[in-house]
């Protein structure tokens, strides 16, 4: 997992420049995540990589566009010191894994190799071989996030009620 580093109050617009929602079609969407304040992350980033942000990441709009381009691209989590409310609760409702853990925000550089046990709220930087914790998911997130948000997980449970 190779880390894409980023600073404090990126917003929604920076994620996904709203001059894009128009494209429906969400891999062509995906192609213009962080181009604004990163030209080189669809081209660089990789299945599984990571991106770490300051305070209030994500702030902004209320669109799930922008956890939505993440997940699209591979990312398999966002680490930051902190996540704007709606942001959060929208990456959950895709799927997508965020964990708040502030010395890990502030220690992790980009190009950083990072390893994270979600079962322990654990994130290891390879790199440094520093370790960090940050708060588990409890059960049911967990479960939300392995469903792959919480549409498929509900389709799951109205599934297990029939």
């Amino acid at each position: 997992m190779t880390v894409f580093k980023y600073g404090d109050n990126v917003d929604t617009d920076v994620i996904i420049p709203a001059r894009y929602l128009q494209i429906a079609d969400i891999k062509e969407l995906a192609k213009h995540c962080m181009e604004d304040i990163d030209g080189s992350f669809v081209k660089n980033v990789k299945s599984g990589d990571v991106i770490v942000g300051g305070r209030n990441f994500g702030s902004g709009s209320s669109r799930e566009h922008a956890p939505l381009v993440i997940k699209e691209n591979g990312v398999a989590c966002v680490i930051a010191q902190s996540f704007a409310r709606i942001f959060y609760r929208n990456c959950l409702n895709v799927g997508l894994p965020v964990l708040e853990c502030k010395q890990a925000a502030k220690e992790i550089n980009g190009g950083d190799e990072v390893e994270i046990d979600f079962e322990k709220g654990i994130i290891k930087n390879i790199t440094t071989g520093k370790e960090y914790e940050a708060e588990k998911f409890p059960e049911f997130i967990k479960r939300l996030i392995e469903a792959g948000g919480l549409l498929e997980y509900t389709k799951e449970m109205v599934k297990c009620t029939k």
